[in-house]
């Protein structure tokens, strides 16, 4: 089973289980941004996270939460985004206005902006999700959960597999990760927990292993408000983007499968689940062009999950002076 598909059936069985927000391919890095990337991470849902779904069902721009801008009155928005880069906060505040987290009016000439309603505590646990199929190819695998272990930004780290786990694996890797590994059957697939994972401390500093050298190792410690903002990126970028970010192939042998809750892009050629972006096209002795199947995505997360596509929104109508237009 090639380790795309593996990605797909786990998120299927996982989002079927439980109300949690899952998304794949996210980056788990501080200091050294793109370092990390966990294949599978699971949000599980915090106190007001009715509130975030009423919001938007984008991400919200971490520059525009961490602003020194809130509900009440409104700020220029240069001041707001104080210390910030300029490009990059005149980014944000477009884009948070463009998706309804932020409202802006226009005084002499100058843009003022607030949030619609407070940022909620959305968020609970977040969960890594490491996918190794087959231990036999194990890559770095070791180094990526030691590095998990020692930043300690995800809650906890599991490793998804579907070899046979022996004594010998479990001691190659990090006491602290939990290990699943999944059965396939004709219904979908099953877990079987091999080893519960233990909860790291995320609210401390951690150690971000940057890279190995012979004789030493390069590290950088993080602190507990870098690890805060990071977990808070992850968990945006997790709700905005989720797991469906697959495409289908415009090729007659690629139809549209139903897996569990979920529609996966199955190639009859290959008698299995395709990655279209890496996998289909004139370069595949099965492709045939025809149309890809007409699947929406989108709208099936929003039939099969918690998270809403277009919700109403916090947009308030002010009266007086402070009266957006």
């Amino acid at each position: 089973m090639s380790e795309f598909a593996f990605e797909l059936e786990l998120c299927a069985h996982l989002e079927r289980r439980g109300e949690e927000i899952l998304a794949r391919q996210l980056g788990a890095s501080v200091a050294a941004p793109g370092g990390r990337i966990l294949d599978v991470v699971r949000v599980e849902p915090g106190p007001e996270f009715d509130d975030r779904t009423e919001i938007t069902g984008e991400t919200i721009p971490d520059a525009a939460i961490a602003a020194d801008v809130g509900p009440g009155r409104a700020r220029y928005w240069k001041d707001a985004f104080d210390g910030f880069h300029p490009d990059h906060a005149r980014r944000a505040m477009e884009r948070a206005c463009e998706i309804g987290f932020l409202e802006r009016e226009r005084r002499k000439g100058r843009e003022y902006v607030r949030q619609v309603t407070r940022y909620p505590d959305w968020y609970g646990r977040i969960v890594g999700i490491e996918n190794k199929p087959d231990l036999g190819r194990p890559g770095d695998l070791e180094s990526q959960l030691r590095t998990d272990v020692s930043l300690g930004l995800v809650d906890e780290v599991v490793l998804a597999t579907e070899s046979y786990v022996t004594r010998a694996h479990l001691n190659r890797i990090p006491e602290e990760v939990g290990v699943w590994r999944v059965h396939r059957n004709e219904t979908g697939i099953d877990l079987e927990v091999i080893r519960e994972p233990t909860s790291l401390a995320v609210d401390e500093p951690g150690i971000e292993l940057l890279e190995s050298h012979p004789g030493r190792t390069d590290v950088d410690v993080v602190s507990r408000e870098e690890k805060a903002r990071a977990r808070r990126r992850i968990a945006e970028r997790a709700y905005g983007k989720g797991w469906r970010t697959y495409e289908f192939p415009g090729c007659t042998a690629c139809s549209a499968k139903q897996t569990q809750n979920a529609t996966l892009p199955h190639c009859e050629w290959h008698g299995r689940i395709v990655d279209a972006n890496a996998e289909c096209g004139p370069s595949c002795p099965g492709y045939e062009p025809g149309s890809a199947p007409d699947v929406d995505l989108e709208a099936e997360r929003d039939r099969e999950t918690a998270w809403r596509a277009e919700p109403d929104g916090r947009r308030r109508r002010q009266s007086g002076l402070d009266q957006f237009r």
